[in-house]
């Protein structure tokens, strides 16, 4: 019998394609999960080669790759387009398509067709939506319903940061808290494999942790939870300013590319680059040749 060509072995035998079952095996062992965004075929190798579980392509390329100011502009096919070139660049995190505002709000059927777009054209294998709200736990039931599965985002959610009263923290009243409480729940009952919380106080997360039954993922919302995530470019520093409170900045690219350009440009107007170590080279007597037929 011939071995299938078609069959590979990973590339390290010992790190095994993320899975839903995996994930849940994470949480029960309280071994933290390790989330990133990405956006681009580059930022997925990163990813890959740093052995991170997840990867959601977010909604913040809109503000992150885009040049937007705001989550909300992005279009589906913009996110369709990063998607696949991020599933070009991962083997074993499991892929997370996020669902652009305006992309699933509409109907249930509007929900599944956005969801099943993000598996079929571009690879993903799970995807996030933000809300707890009545339209978003019953977005979230169908798509579930239709055999996709579904990541929840409770606290701030970027997309409707506007009635939620600006980028910043949420669930700082008891009442408010509650509000995350109830959303957290109805999510994780209407199917959801995992939540993202984000930016809510740590004491917040503590007290809702022990009734929250599958993987959260923390953004600016204390270390309780099963897992953390931070975007691509804040965590490395590909952006102005300082970013949002809960931001760690291991690296600072944004100085790194910017001297580079610098100094490119330089030598380029000094005639410094390029030197005769960068050029290629013709045999003389092709060069005579050249200079005949040219004359």
């Amino acid at each position: 019998m011939s071995a299938n060509p078609n069959i590979q072995a990973p590339p390290d035998p010992g790190r095994l394609p993320m899975t839903l079952p995996l994930l849940m095996e994470k949480k029960r062992l309280g071994d933290p999960i390790v989330m990133v965004t990405a956006y681009d075929y580059p930022s997925a190798r990163a990813a890959e080669a740093a052995g991170v579980d997840l990867v959601l392509v977010g909604d913040s390329a809109a503000t992150t790759v885009l040049g937007h100011n705001a989550t909300t502009p992005v279009e589906l096919e913009e996110m369709l387009v990063l998607a696949r070139a991020v599933r070009r660049g991962l083997r074993t995190p499991l892929l997370i398509g996020d669902l652009p505002f305006g992309s699933y709000e509409v109907s249930d059927e509007q929900a599944i067709s956005t969801a099943m777009r993000m598996v079929k054209e571009a690879g993903c294998e799970v995807v996030k939506l933000e809300g707890g709200g009545e339209a978003s736990v019953r977005r979230v039931r169908a798509i579930v319903g239709a055999g996709i599965p579904v990541m929840g985002h409770v606290g701030l959610t970027p997309q409707t940061s506007t009635a939620l009263g600006g980028w910043k923290a949420q669930g700082r009243t008891a009442q408010a808290a509650m509000r995350i409480a109830e959303e957290a729940l109805a999510l994780q009952r209407a199917g959801c494999f995992a939540l993202v919380f984000e930016a809510i106080p740590s004491a917040v997360t503590e007290e809702l942790m022990p009734s929250i039954e599958v993987p959260v993922i923390g953004i600016g919302a204390g270390p309780a939870t099963d897992g953390q995530v931070l975007v691509f470019h804040d965590l490395l520093g590909i952006r102005e300013g300082l970013g949002p409170r809960f931001v760690k900045r291991y690296a600072n690219l944004q100085q790194e590319m910017d001297a580079g350009v610098s100094a490119f440009a330089e030598d380029v107007r000094a005639r410094r680059y390029p030197a005769p170590e960068h050029t290629y080279s013709i045999d003389p007597d092709e060069l005579a040749q050249l200079r005949l037929l040219l004359s």
